[in-house]
This record gives structure tokens, C-alpha cells and sequence, in this order.
């Protein structure tokens, strides 16, 4: 569908969906003149958009060139990239080319913590948002997690807002200017649309512009690399605290989170499990910190939240077996810190589908000695069967009911099965959402016609 206008606008929206819905939403409320275009001929929202905006201009079935170089500005949705031709040329031509990110940074007034990283982000951000708000504070959250920037932005300002934030949106950001900010790790991913990593870790150092606190994770080298002499700087790190930095000492046997030489809580109180989310938890108080967030709040709020659906998400419990839905881990880096998170416990690994690109040589290397059994699925599970053969053993079938099957048949007392999938969920799903509900339903359903047999 293409409506054809020889008008100029102030604005095109390049993609729709939900972050182009919010950019028209917000450019509506301030009177501005927009357009639409897509690639795509029938584009999620079209429908929406259309009702509310009827006189919108909107060009799809492929990036719309003439409608873009009659604007003055392009917001490019995070699905899109900046390399596009189309995009190549109207920035040529002198047309700004900016993200919803960049949008929200020039309207947005309140103090924002900004959260990106390879894995955990969704974690540590909903972490820092319940944080606030046991704090007291009026705190808005989203960006890349639930609600998209720019429907963050009402008529008052909020105390602070918490932003989760990926590479693509980042692409596109000039000016964000958080009061604290953090790359929680880098490993591969996107690798379909990052010629090397080098590339997808400068992305996310994007998130460090502005003159906030920079929160570094010490473990990584590559975020380690980022920090900047005339910036002040917390660490994070899963072993002994320097000084100004959050980690773990061990107190009577037992690892306690603690700041510079100061215990503040057991690990054993958190109620998210897993070494990763420990790593998750430090980064959230070395955040909260940075935004003055009282310590207690914050330690109340790791006592209690029991985490996010589909990252390491208990399932059940049935003869000594348990069974954990990650459905989350859409790169390799996630299962990798699913993994070693249950590092007491034998292993039965699912995973498959959408591999994006990655070698899984760090797959490799982590399941060796404990996964006991890899059973694969998806478009990809060829390349996951290769590289996991000589460590573990493997086989592939076809679907997630089966791969919840043959490991319900393999399990034994004391093992733990796994969906951790290392790659995007897109090949046979609509969501890494709906894969992890197929996968809790089979669970769900294959025990409970045990118990009734």
C-alpha cells in the first residue's frame, strides 16, 4: 500500500510498530506534520495508525525515498538499519537521521538511569524501577522493555525514569544525558547485523554519553575498556570488592553481597537464583546508588522480587528433577549465564532456532562438564549439534514438545532441565514470549498426566 504526496513534512517515521506508533502518538500531541513508511506492506500498528491518524501519509512495501528526502528529520525505528540506502542518501543530503531515543533525550526533563548490555538488561531495569518506587519515588520505566520511550513522556515529569536500552536504539541517540548509566556485559550478538563485536560493544558504549556515573563490570574486559578517567565510576565484579565497587566476600562459608569491605546482605536472601543474577543484583545497587536510592529500600526489594517470566523461570519440581524456563536467553552470552548460574547441578540443555549469526565457540567451552545432554531444536539446531557434539552428548528434534520429552525420559534425580535457547525465537515462533509458554505447557502437561496415571 502506497499513498502517493508531493508534500513536505517536518518529520518521517521510518518503520512502524510499536516504537513508530509512539513517535506518532508524541509528534501528534505537539502538533508537528509526520509521514510513515515501511518496508513491509502491511506493517504491526498499520491498522492503529491508520485509525488514529487518517490523514497521515503512510508509503509501505519499501522504504519510501522521495517522501524521505522532502523531511527535514527521519526518527528510524530500532528494527531498521542506519546502513540502509535509503537512509545513506537522505543523510547526505543533510536530513537528520535520529532514534526514538534521541527524541526522548531532547523532550524528556527528569533524571534518567540508562541499562544496556548483551544479557540481564531486562533484569537490572525492572530491579532499579521497583528500587525507586520502594523508595518512594515517581519512577517511569521502559525504553526497549514494555513501554517505549516516548509514551514515558506525559504532561508532569516523573523523579526519575529508567530506561532499558539496546544497541540499535543506541545507534541513534546524540544526547542522552543520564545521571547514571551501565554496559553490564558484551558478547555475541546480532552478529546478522554487526560485522564483528567490536562494532555491537561501540554501539553500547553509546550509552555512556553525557557526564553521569558510569557503572563497569569489572568482570568484562570489554566493558571494563570503557571507562573514562574524568567520569566518576562504580564497578561491579562477582569477586572480592575493591575499593568503590560492589562484589562478593565470604563470611562463615557463605557469600554475602558487600560494598568496598562492608557486607550488606546474604546471597542466600536474594529471591532470584543463578550467579548471573547476582551479577544482575550488584549492578541494580550500584545504579540505585548513583541515583541516592536509600540501601535498605534497595535490599527489601532483592529480598522479595521473585524476577522476570522466561529468564530462569522455576517451572516445577518432580522427582528430584527441576525444570527452568529461560526462554530469554536469545544469545549465546544468556545461556552461557544461565549455565554457569546453576553450576551445582547436572545439566539437560534445550536450545535452537534463530542463531543470528554466532559461532557458539563460548557455548562450547561452558557446557563441557556440565551439560550432561543437549537437545536441540529450530532452524539452527544443525550448527548448535556440531559445535556441542565433541563436549556433550546431542540430538535434535523437531519441535519443543519433544525436546521436553526425551529430556522427561533422560532425567534423573538431581538433574536440571533447561530451556536456554542461545538464539532468537522468529524461525518458529512469534516471541521469545510464546516459545516459553509452548515449552511451560508441555512441562506442565507432561507431569501432570504422570500424576493422574
Amino acid at each position: 500500500m502506497k499513498k502517493q504526496t508531493h508534500l513536505n513534512v517536518d518529520v518521517v517515521i521510518v518503520g512502524l510498530g510499536i516504537t513508530g506508533l509512539s513517535c506518532a502518538r508524541f509528534l501528534g500531541s505537539r502538533g508537528l506534520s509526520f509521514a510513515i513508511t515501511d518496508s513491509r506492506e502491511s506493517p504491526p500498528g498499520l491498522a492503529e495508525m491508520q485509525k488514529q491518524y487518517p490523514d497521515v501519509v503512510v508509503s509501505t512495501g519499501e522504504l519510501d525515498l522521495d517522501l524521505i528526502m522532502r523531511s527535514k528529520q527521519c526518527i528510524v525505528s530500532p528494527g531498521v538499519s542506519v546502513r540502509h540506502p535509503a537512509l545513506i542518501r537522505a543523510a547526505q543530503a543533510g536530513v537528520e537521521i535520529i532514534g526514538d531515543i534521541e527524541l526522548f533525550a531532547r523532550h524528556a526533563d527528569a533524571p534518567v538511569i540508562a541499562i544496556t548490555g548483551a544479557n540481564g538488561k531486562s533484569t537490572v531495569t525492572t530491579l532499579v524501577f521497583e528500587m525507586a518506587k520502594a523508595a518512594g519515588l515517581d519512577v517511569r520505566v521502559g525504553g526497549n522493555l514494555g513501554t517505549p520511550a516516548m509514551d514515558l513522556i506525559g504532561d508532569s515529569e516523573p523523579d526519575l525514569y529508567v530506561l532499558e536500552l539496546s544497541s540499535f536504539q543506541l545507534e541513534t541517540s546524540y544526547s542522552l544525558n543520564s545521571i547514571a548509566a551501565t554496559v553490564l556485559n558484551i558478547s555475541e550478538d546480532h552478529m546478522d547485523r554487526y560485522a564483528w563485536i567490536a562494532a555491537y560493544a561501540e554501539a553500547k558504549e553509546r550509552v555512556f554519553q553525557g557526564g553521569g556515573e558510569m557503572i563497569l563490570n569489572a568482570d568484562d574486559p570489554m566493558v571494563a575498556s570503557m571507562m573514562r578517567t574524568d567520569r566518576k565510576v562504580i564497578r561491579f565484579t562477582l569477586n572480592k570488592p575493591g575499593k568503590n565497587e560492589y562484589g562478593l566476600l565470604e563470611v562463615n562459608g557463605e557469600l554475602w553481597l558487600s560494598f568496598d569491605d562492608r557486607n550488606l546482605m546474604p546471597v542466600s536472601e536474594m529471591k532470584i537464583q543463578g550467579l548471573h543474577n547476582v551479577a544482575n543484583a550488584l549492578a541494580a545497587l550500584a545504579l540505585g546508588k548513583s541515583a541516592g536510592l536509600a540501601e535498605g529500600s534497595m535490599l527489601d526489594v532483592l529480598r522479595t522480587w521473585p524476577g522476570l517470566p522466561h529468564r530462569c523461570q522455576w517451572v516445577a519440581d518432580k522427582n528430584g528433577v527441576d525444570w527452568y524456563n529461560d526462554s530469554k536467553g536469545t544469545n549465546e552470552g544468556a545461556t552461557v549465564a544461565a549455565i554457569k548460574g546453576f553450576a551445582n547441578k547436572p545439566i539437560i540443555l534445550i536450545a535452537g532456532g534463530d542463531a543470528k549469526g554466532a559461532k557458539f565457540k563460548d557455548l562450547a567451552m561452558v557446557a563441557k562438564g556440565r551439560v550432561k545432554r543437549a537437545i536441540l531444536f529450530g532452524k539452527d539446531a544443525p550448527i548448535l549439534e556440531e559445535i556441542l557434539q565433541p563436549v556433550t552428548t546431542s540430538e535434535s528434534t523437531k519441535d519443543i514438545e519433544g525436546a521436553v520429552s526425551l529430556a522427561y525420559q533422560c532425567a534423573e534425580k538431581g538433574d536440571l532441565v533447561l530451556l536456554s535457547p542461545a538464539c532468537a525465537s522468529l524461525d518458529m515462533f512469534t516471541s521469545y514470549q510464546q516459545r516459553g509458554q509452548v515449552f511451560t505447557d508441555a512441562v506442565l502437561e507432561l507431569l501432570n498426566k504422570e500424576m493422574s496415571s
